[in-house]
């Protein structure tokens, strides 16, 4: 397998990172969790979260946490504190950058942790969400939430057309006909309704690669050259520009630009795939009611859909002084009481059955939990510098949909992804 990874990067993680958590008082230690800002706008949701942090101050005497969010460039800052030696005791490892921490060899393998606590139960979790941290027998994060990529459908429109909503596997062909149906002329033939939502956004459109039969790197994640260029894909990304260009059943990415509101919450398109993060969002959608909001399978022309998976899990850097405390508060930020608060937010599905399960009394929540075991994590989480793929990605889409030739563009942006990773 080639061997990967940003020299920058390389150098820096590699340099002898100094310890990272410190004392206070005598006696006491302060742990330091480095995460995103979340939801944190909503005063009484906050004052929550922070009265469970003080709850496992007061269950662990001696131990004093500090708090730090970091909304903004939270990998490069991240990367910046280990070089430092400010690295925190944990901090919030994303699934599409894992492969950044995981494979230079900087974050502690928290196996031996779980093998000798009893009240840790790796089938809490399911197998596949773990996965995404794990090298071999070697575990470097305890999922906190994830989401699978779903289809998200408006039913008010679709039953405006009285076209039957999507359930179970659908395959390309039949979306693009109920596509049709919910794309709506006015008498001059100007589109005043869209199908789908297209968005040039990688993480989300790899779903109908793999839905193809396609892939971006090949399995050892070492090459995109006859993987990324092969004659799936040219389908997959066919079909996409198609829908855009030749059937005009999603509106052109600068139409969308132009308004700067999102049409599938403005009510102006039918269907879009997104994560459960947009569930927040679109309950102050201007035009869109959550209860219309419907929750599917991407379509697929394989005998069962995939889909990909972002999780974000908690990590202990190998140089932390306190391994055994920072265990503690991961045990604590992924145990039942934590994760049954921090769920309220809606933002995710949580890495622990028994929370998700108890939260799927709602049939969309229930609709994502039936996903999972078709869901497979991100190639950020293996490979070191993936996002140089996901930019480039964007970059071969946008040249589609200007009108370059899909296989041309496709192994254009193969050549450059093997010439950045230095493939031989």
């Amino acid at each position: 397998m080639v061997k990967r990874c940003y020299v920058v990067v390389a150098i820096m993680l590699g340099v002898l990172l100094a310890g990272c958590a410190g004392k206070g008082n005598r006696g006491e230690v302060t742990l330091h969790l480095s995460n995103w800002g979340g939801a944190d706008d909503d005063p009484v949701y906050a004052r929550k979260i922070d009265g469970l942090y003080r709850q496992f101050e007061r269950e662990n005497p001696g131990i004093r946490l500090e708090i730090e969010s970091v909304p903004d460039e939270y990998v490069q800052k991240m990367i910046l504190s280990f070089v430092a030696g400010t690295a925190p005791d944990v901090l919030s490892l994303d699934a599409s950058s894992a492969g950044v921490f995981i494979n230079n060899g900087v974050l502690q393998d928290l196996s031996p942790l779980a093998a000798g606590d009893p009240t840790f139960k790796a089938s809490d979790y399911w197998a596949n969400v773990l996965a995404i941290d794990q090298r071999g027998k070697a575990l470097y994060a305890v999922p906190g939430d994830f989401t699978p990529l779903v289809l998200y459908y408006n039913k008010k429109l679709f039953d405006r057309a009285h076209v039957p909503y999507p359930s179970g596997v659908w395959t390309f062909q039949q979306f693009l006909e109920v596509a049709r149906k919910l794309t709506l002329r006015d008498s001059s033939g100007r589109v005043i309704q869209y199908g789908y939502n297209f968005t040039n956004w990688m993480p989300g459109w790899i779903v109908w690669l793999w839905n193809n039969g396609g892939d971006v790197l090949t399995p050892d994640g070492g090459r995109a050259k006859g993987a990324l260029d092969s004659p799936q894909n040219v389908a997959s990304i066919t079909f996409l520009r198609d829908l855009v260009l030749k059937e005009k059943v999603s509106p052109d990415l600068s139409q969308t630009a132009a308004t700067g509101v999102d049409p599938f919450g403005n009510g102006q398109t039918a269907m879009e795939i997104s994560g459960h993060w947009e569930l927040t969002s679109f309950k102050t959608a201007p035009k869109l009611k959550l209860s219309d909001v419907g929750v599917a399978q991407a379509p697929t022309n394989l005998p069962k859909g995939r889909t990909v998976m972002y999780e974000v899990g908690f990590a202990i850097p190998k140089q932390a002084r306190h391994p055994k405390e920072s265990w503690k508060l991961i045990k604590y930020l992924t145990g039942h009481l934590y994760q049954q608060a921090y769920q309220q937010t809606g933002i995710a599905v949580c890495g622990r059955k028994d929370v998700a399960n108890e939260r799927a009394t709602d049939p969309r929540e229930q609709q994502f939990l039936n996903l999972v075991p078709t869901a497979r994590g991100p190639w950020g989480a293996q490979v070191v510098g993936y996002d140089f793929v996901e930019q480039e990605g964007k970059k071969m889409m946008e040249r589609v949909l200007a009108g370059t030739d899909p296989k041309q563009a496709l192994s254009e942006m193969a050549d450059r992804i093997d010439s950045y990773f230095k493939v031989r």
